[in-house]
């Protein structure tokens, strides 16, 4: 193993960098094409531009950003400053809404809050006959959802769903789905170094995290056909929070479903 990968390793370890390893292999084979495993080492210009990596690394800027692309189920997003970065927790709530639209001919599905549009294409690929548009405000955010449903058949529009519902038709819409800003005041104030680095705007939900949850619930029934899905992301230590909300406004069949770490992270509500 070449001493520039090594020295790579220890730098990021020093930093703090959770999986300080896997990362730098990340660096490493995006910068030179190699496996540092088996390569003898960087040439000089290789070297200058993990320089330059390792420095914004050690800062802690997320490793998504310096990549500029990561992998979401079986495809890979552009993302990069400006745009929440798509996680392996979110997997779980694409399949969730996969498996509820199985069998249903040419679904409408809205992704709100899409940020990359990981959720909007997810559904898409899993069920080719889908309609799904993806909507969000962010103008940074925006250009990575543009890029990366370009050729997808996948809609997007750029509006604050705040107010977008009243522009919808009512009983127009099979499912939604969204992985909302839901962060408390509290949390914010404590973030990890990686996750201060990502927008604000898609990290916040409000002091008690709930902002978003109560709009979908009280809101946004009304577009949705009877038997309609709402499909939404949580922190883990809000079901019981977001399925009240759901009871209150008039939902049925809430459920909790949890993430492959076997934490709590899908809540699915029906409308009657």
């Amino acid at each position: 193993m070449n001493k520039s990968f090594q020295a790579l390793c220890a730098r990021l370890q020093a930093a703090g960098v959770p999986d300080a390893r896997f990362d730098a292999a990340q660096l490493y084979r995006f910068v030179t094409g190699r496996d540092p495993r088996l390569d003898d080492g960087p040439d000089e210009e290789e070297a200058r531009r993990l320089e330059e990596l390792a420095v914004r690394r050690a800062a802690r800027e997320p490793l998504q950003y310096l990549l500029g692309e990561w992998d979401f189920l079986d495809f890979t997003l552009k993302v990069g400053p400006g745009v929440l970065c798509p996680r392996a927790d979110s997997e779980v709530v694409c399949e969730t809404a996969a498996e509820l639209l199985q069998g249903k001919q040419a679904p409408v599905v809205l992704d709100l809050c899409a940020g990359t549009g990981c959720l909007g294409l997810g559904v898409a690929r899993a069920c080719p006959g889908a309609q799904v548009t993806c909507v969000e405000k962010s103008e940074a955010a925006w250009p990575y959802l543009v890029e990366n449903t370009a050729g997808t058949g996948v809609r997007t529009v750029q509006a604050d769903v705040f107010c977008w519902y009243r522009a919808l038709a009512p009983e127009s819409v099979d499912l939604i789905i969204s992985n909302p800003p839901y962060l408390t005041g509290e949390e914010m104030e404590s973030l990890m170094p990686e996750t201060a680095h990502e927008p604000a705007l898609a990290l916040d939900g409000g002091t008690d995290g709930l902002d978003f949850y109560r709009l979908f619930t009280e809101h946004y029934a009304v577009v949705l056909r009877p038997g309609g899905w709402l499909v939404l992301e949580i922190g883990c230590a809000q079901a019981d929070e977001v399925l009240a909300l759901g009871s209150r406004y008039g939902w049925q069949y809430g459920r909790c479903r949890k993430d492959y770490g076997g934490n709590d992270r899908v809540i699915v509500l029906q409308k009657p």
